[in-house]
């Protein structure tokens, strides 16, 4: 779909008409709304002065949600796609404002985890964080097991620090945007089982 001289109405209903369609529409109608307003996140860095991947993560929430919106035809088109997930990343930004400023006022705050082992001997700090981190990183594997062998492949090469593009390269997609959304869909997936 390219959408050179295309105007905003005929872009939005061929962009919904591609994400409700065949399996390689859907996924290239996703990269093209993730791309179109990845501006959004400078924009949100800017307006909400929160940290880049705070902000990055809102805007991925906000593409996941409206993707599904349009999937089950919540999204009646009553405004543009653009408003539409401007006011959901909008929403997700004041949210995480929201958050932060409660748990700053907060009159009986815990200490953080990393508060408490500044505290500790070094001793006692490392038999904490192996523990902490053996717990964790048992209930990660659990996880990565449970979304899919694709999800996993994809999550453990980018955490070990592969760019998108050498993904491509190992795992067969087609280009790093596709990467970049399958990752983003793939992390929504493991942040769906840890609230179970």
């Amino acid at each position: 779909m390219d959408n050179a001289g295309i105007s905003s109405k005929a872009f939005d209903e061929e962009l919904i008409r591609s994400l409700k369609g065949f399996a390689a529409d859907k996924r290239k109608a996703e990269e093209q709304l993730f791309s179109k307003y990845s501006y959004f996140i400078k924009e949100g860095e800017r307006k909400y002065v929160l940290p880049q991947d705070e902000i990055f993560n809102a805007y991925a929430d906000a593409i996941i949600i409206t993707i599904d919106k349009i999937r089950d035809n919540t999204f009646k088109g009553l405004s543009s796609l653009k408003t539409y997930l401007y006011q959901i990343f909008h929403n997700k930004c004041v949210d995480l404002l929201r958050k932060k400023t409660t748990n700053k006022q907060g009159v009986h705050q815990t200490s953080s985890l990393t508060e408490m082992m500044s505290q500790l001997s070094d001793g006692a700090k490392s038999i904490i964080q192996q523990l902490v981190e053996r717990t964790d990183f048992d209930l990660l594997k659990q996880r990565l097991n449970e979304i899919g062998d694709n999800c996993r492949q994809l999550l453990l090469m980018w955490a070990d620090g592969y760019s998108d593009k050498e993904i491509v390269a190992n795992l067969a997609y087609k280009t790093a945007d596709v990467v970049k959304t399958t990752r983003l869909r793939c992390m929504d997936k493991l942040r769906q089982l840890y609230k179970h």
